[in-house]
């Protein structure tokens, strides 16, 4: 199993995000998980973790504020040496979204939710 430096959970549902606090620290994959209710505020820690830190970001694409695609733009124009891997946690079921999660190359995967243990096996390998 891939070890992470922190997980970053981006979502502006609170609840999703205690849920998925919950369910990921059972993994042991990580064990700093941070909780964000918008991408400027991740973004914003970004800034002070160092780009050799492997980070995992589970990243909601509709928000408020700053949605998922304006998160991963900004991503990209701010931290292009990052190597961290970004899975797309959406209510979404339109196939365009997945299209478009494709086109980003930082993006790895994308769920829908509810996020479980067999979801994230398939991303990540056996837990």
């Amino acid at each position: 199993m891939t070890q992470f430096d922190a997980i970053f959970l981006v979502d502006d549902d609170p609840i999703n995000n205690l849920i998925n606090k919950r369910l990921l620290s059972k993994t042991g994959i990580s064990h700093h998980i941070k909780e964000f209710l918008g991408g400027e505020d991740a973004l914003n820690l970004l800034k002070d973790v160092p780009d050799a830190h492997q980070l995992l970001i589970f990243l909601d694409i509709n928000m408020p504020v700053l949605n998922g695609w304006e998160f991963l733009n900004k991503y990209l124009e701010y931290f292009p040496k990052r190597r961290d891997r970004i899975i797309i946690l959406s209510s979404s079921i339109d196939f365009q979204d997945r299209q478009r999660a494709q086109e980003y190359h930082i993006v790895s995967g994308f769920l829908e939710k509810p996020l479980t243990l067999e979801k994230i096996a398939s991303q990540l390998g056996p837990i």
